[in-house]
């Protein structure tokens, strides 16, 4: 058996999930200047939904996908102590010469 096997078709509706907004800060926008474009995306994301919905709503051509898991801060909000909620982002290689422009949107 290869070591890649082909992943099941996501809906069109999942994708939307999947990707829930991109990730605009300063670290991400030095990040586009090599080919990366970053998303928030859903907790129970995996690596393959996440190049699926890309390739696929932003019609790009993925060549990696790395994920990251955010683990939520501890605040104190009005005297009460709470923690924020963990969220995964993913950061996504384009190929060469692919590009996506977040500030357009879908």
């Amino acid at each position: 058996m290869s070591a890649r096997t082909k992943p099941s078709p996501v809906s069109r509706a999942r994708m939307y999930e999947v990707i829930r907004a991109p990730l605009i800060t300063e670290k991400t926008t030095n990040g586009s200047e090599h080919g990366q474009v970053t998303f928030r995306v859903s907790m129970d994301a995996t690596k393959p939904e996440i190049r699926q919905a890309v390739e696929a709503l932003f019609k790009v051509k993925v060549r990696a996908v790395n994920t990251v898991t955010v683990k939520g801060k501890a605040k104190v909000f009005r005297g009460h102590a709470g923690v924020r909620s963990d969220w995964k982002k993913a950061i996504v290689s384009l190929a060469e010469g692919q590009k996506i422009d977040v500030t357009t949107g879908l």
